[in-house]
């Protein structure tokens, strides 16, 4: 079985500004530093679990590009901040799970399905894994609302986070 972790993997976490004054705002880059991803070859089941209090703001992001400098470490504190009490709720849902239900081989990489618990809710979800040199790769976007989250808002809404968010998840390949 193999066992992943913030020590060999990454898994990033991808928001996305809406609303009339989004120019005003930013896209942002998060990355989750407690996790564990465990990978049954055999019986093809996956099973993970994230902290979501581990969420750290990594950087602004500008036409899909990391912009390190943009944000103070006082600006990162009050969005950590906003995520895990007003957004994510930590205290009341202090983990997030996946366990696969299928995963099948396609071409280069599997299709994934799933179930996903986040905020005190479980859904079903699929993701494509690919292979990207020596590491899989996973995009999966979650539409915040499905799991009874309300999207981060500021300024009578007229600043805000789109509802969907991505996440990416990087494991080594095994050989």
């Amino acid at each position: 079985m193999a066992r992943h972790d913030a020590y060999n993997s990454e898994c990033l976490i991808f928001t996305f500004k809406d609303g009339l004054l989004s120019r005003l705002a930013h896209d942002l880059k998060m990355q989750v530093e407690r996790f564990s991803i465990e990978v049954d070859e055999a019986t093809r089941q996956i099973k993970a679990t994230f902290d979501p209090s581990s969420i750290q703001i990594v950087c602004a992001m500008v036409d899909g590009r990391d912009d390190p400098g943009t944000l103070s470490k006082g600006d990162k504190k009050k969005i950590y901040d906003n995520i895990l009490k007003d957004v994510l709720h930590t205290r009341k849902h202090p983990e997030i799970r996946f366990d696969s239900t299928k995963v099948v081989e396609r071409g280069e990489g599997f299709a994934v399905e799933g179930t996903l618990g986040l905020h005190g809710k479980s859904r079903s979800i699929q993701t494509r894994v690919r292979a990207e040199g020596e590491r899989w790769v996973a995009d999966v976007d979650i539409h915040q609302p499905d799991f009874g989250i309300k999207p981060y808002t500021a300024a009578l809404g007229a600043l805000k986070v789109k509802p969907d968010v991505r996440v990416r998840l990087s494991v080594p390949r095994e050989s």
